[in-house]
């Protein structure tokens, strides 16, 4: 089969599609003939070394597609099923086998593109706002980078909740879409002071920020919290945040997360509700998945660049051969 891997760390170019053996289900692990990949940002994390892994490494966290064999001792799934799953490091293929505990099947109204730009990002962001940090009515929340993929989820989701949200963007176009998303207010990061205008909008500050960016918006995210607020750090599109001085959080006795979806999903009951959640609301309309682009397999480097360019609004998918 056909899949991508990387024999080094570096820049979107050490990614290369290779051809290498299909990969047949253990027991309690269903084979998927994927057709839509979704692109996080944790596989850049990945691919530069920011996380290790051993070399030569594939990439991919979740996709969709369908069942085309199953393991010993499963019975939840079907040959033929259509699914989402997260995966293991290894969705950018044509063929991988997942645990059954970790796939869902796809509502009738959802297609396989949404299916494959759910998972990761709709799931990160429903932990955090039920479980890293869990929003209530009348809340204030700050949400960086309110138009890219997980940022929209994060939007929709704590309004659906009750918060009234502040998103930042850096153009008039990422403008609109977090506003349709949902957010009350917008700042434009790339000519306004975030803390200021946090502060002018509630000047106690808000009750939480959830902060995807990482090394250039920690201190104004800190800055733009009220007494007792919650700084949930979780992402590093600007580059990993510096050691952390504690005592910075002492003056307005703040809480300080740095979360990780899979410690939230260790246990099947918590992937299965959550998921389910997820589902629930792209079905009632409540939460809506943006595919924003669409790129071939042999064109993941682009994907990459354009995602790391902080170029697009919304889900990147590859289309699986």
């Amino acid at each position: 089969m056909q899949a991508i891997q990387f024999s080094q760390t570096g820049d979107a170019s050490v990614l290369q599609l290779v051809d290498i053996p299909k990969p047949t289900p253990k027991p309690g692990q269903i084979l998927v003939r994927n057709r839509f990949a979704g692109v996080n940002f944790i596989d850049t994390y990945f691919r530069t070394g920011l996380y290790k892994t051993a070399l030569p490494s594939s990439l991919g966290q979740e996709a969709s597609g369908e069942v085309s064999a199953i393991g010993d001792g499963v019975t939840d799934f079907s040959v033929g099923d259509q699914v989402a799953y997260l995966a293991n490091a290894d969705a950018y293929a044509q063929f991988a086998a997942a645990p059954s505990d970790s796939a869902v099947k796809l509502p009738a109204g959802v297609s396989l593109e949404t299916g494959a730009a759910t998972l990761i990002q709709a799931l990160t962001a429903h932990t955090m706002v039920t479980r890293t940090y869990r929003v209530q009515p009348g809340d204030w929340v700050l949400v960086h980078a309110g138009a890219g993929g997980t940022g929209r989820l994060l939007i929709q989701l704590s309004r659906h909740l009750g918060a009234n949200v502040i998103a930042t963007v850096s153009t008039d176009d990422k403008a609109k879409v977090a506003r349709a998303a949902g957010a009350d207010h917008i700042i434009m990061y790339s000519h306004e002071s975030v803390p200021e205008r946090v502060h002018e909008i509630v000047p106690e500050g808000v009750h939480a920020v959830f902060d995807g960016v990482g090394k250039s918006t920690f201190e104004g995210s800190l800055e733009s919290l009220r007494r007792l607020g919650t700084m949930v750090s979780f992402g590093n599109a600007s580059g990993a945040v510096p050691p952390v001085d504690l005592f910075k959080l002492s003056a307005k006795n703040l809480t300080l997360l740095r979360p990780r979806l899979f410690g939230y999903i260790v246990t099947k009951e918590e992937k299965q509700h959550h998921m389910g959640e997820v589902f629930k609301l792209i079905d009632q309309g409540k939460l809506d998945i943006q595919v924003s682009g669409v790129y071939d397999l042999k064109d993941v480097a682009q994907a990459h660049e354009d995602l790391e360019g902080r170029k697009t609004t919304g889900k990147l998918i590859l289309r699986i051969p």
